[in-house]
C-alpha cells in the first residue's frame, strides 16, 4: 500500500529559476543569484545531504531515515486554471531542474492519469481551505500548527521507500520572488529532498533562507539524490560508503552546468 509519509513546507523558503533567465527577474533573485557562494568542501556538501535527504520536516506517522525518491519518470500534472503566466512559469522551472539533475527523468504532461506528480495553483486565500479539504480537519490542524505554510508539498511512498505520488500546492498570487521561491523548494522536496534544516546556511532547505532559484549548493544535493547508485531505502549508513565517488560525479555535473550558464549569458558591452 502506498501510505502518506512526509509534508514538506515552502513557508517562502526556495531557490530555482532560470540559470539565464528567458523572463525579466525579480531583482531579489537576480542579486541572489550573483551573490550565491559557489565553492563548498566534500564535508560540507555531505553533511547536508545527510540533513536533507535521510529525515523530513513533517510526517505524519512513524519516523522514517532513509531515502526517498523516484525510480521511474516523473510527469507532472498542473492543475488549476487560475493564471496562465504562472502555469507557462512552472514549465519553464520543471525544464530548469530537469536540465540541472542528471538521471531524472521530469516532465510536464497534459494527461492527468498519466502523472504521478500533481501541481494545483490555487490563490493565497485558497491556501488553508485546500488544505483542509485535502489532508482533512486534524491533519490540516497540524500541517498549519507546524508548519504555517505560504505554500506545501507532500510524498507519498510504497514499502521500499520509492515515492510513488508526490504533490504541491501553490500559490499564484503572493509575488513573483514568493512564486518562485516556493515553486523551486516545494518541487524539490517533492521530489526527495524532503527535510528543513536550520544548521545547512547555503540550503533552500533552510526557513531563513530565500533565493528563487536553484542555487548551486542544491544542485549538488540533488544530483547525490538521483545518482542511480543511491537507491530508495538505503540508510545513512549505507549513504555514506558510496558518498566520496557519488560526490565527484556530482560535482562533474554541477560544473558542466555551470560552465554552460557562462558561455549562454549575454556578453556585457561597455559604452564610453
Amino acid at each position: 500500500m502506498i501510505r502518506l509519509l512526509a509534508i514538506a513546507l515552502g513557508a517562502a523558503v526556495a531557490l530555482g529559476a532560470l540559470a539565464v533567465p528567458t523572463r525579466a527577474e525579480s531583482p531579489d533573485i537576480s542579486n541572489r543569484r550573483a551573490e550565491q557562494r559557489r565553492t563548498f568542501s566534500d564535508a560540507e556538501i555531505q553533511d547536508g545531504f545527510l540533513k536533507i535527504a535521510l529525515d523530513a520536516e513533517l510526517q505524519l506517522g512513524a519516523r522514517t531515515h532513509r531515502i526517498r525518491k523516484f525510480d521511474e519518470p516523473v510527469r507532472i500534472f498542473v492543475d488549476g486554471n487560475v493564471s496562465p503566466q504562472r502555469t507557462a512559469a512552472l514549465d519553464a522551472v520543471v525544464r530548469d531542474i530537469r536540465a540541472r539533475i542528471d538521471h531524472l527523468d521530469v516532465a510536464v504532461t497534459d494527461n492527468r492519469s498519466a502523472a504521478n506528480f500533481v501541481v494545483t495553483l490555487i490563490t493565497a486565500r485558497q491556501l488553508l481551505p485546500t488544505i483542509r479539504a485535502r489532508f482533512g480537519s486534524e491533519k490540516a490542524r497540524q500541517i498549519e500548527h507546524s508548519l504555517n505554510p505560504q505554500c506545501l508539498s507532500g510524498i507519498a511512498k510504497d514499502g521500499a521507500y520509492r515515492i510513488r505520488r508526490a504533490e504541491v500546492i501553490l500559490p499564484v498570487d503572493a509575488g513573483e520572488f514568493t512564486f518562485y521561491d516556493c515553486a523551486y523548494e516545494e518541487l524539490l522536496q517533492a521530489l526527495g529532498a524532503i527535510n528543513d534544516d536550520r544548521s545547512v546556511p547555503w540550503t533552500m532547505f533552510n526557513d531563513d533562507v530565500q533565493m528563487g532559484f536553484f542555487d548551486i549548493y542544491d544542485q549538488y544535493l540533488l544530483n547525490i539524490l538521483y545518482d542511480p547508485r543511491i537507491r530508495p531505502g538505503m540508510t545513512r549508513k549505507e549513504v555514506e560508503s558510496l558518498l566520496p565517488i557519488v560526490l565527484q560525479a556530482a560535482r562533474d555535473v554541477v560544473s558542466r552546468n555551470n560552465r554552460r550558464d557562462q558561455a549562454s549569458a549575454p556578453a556585457l558591452t561597455h559604452s564610453d
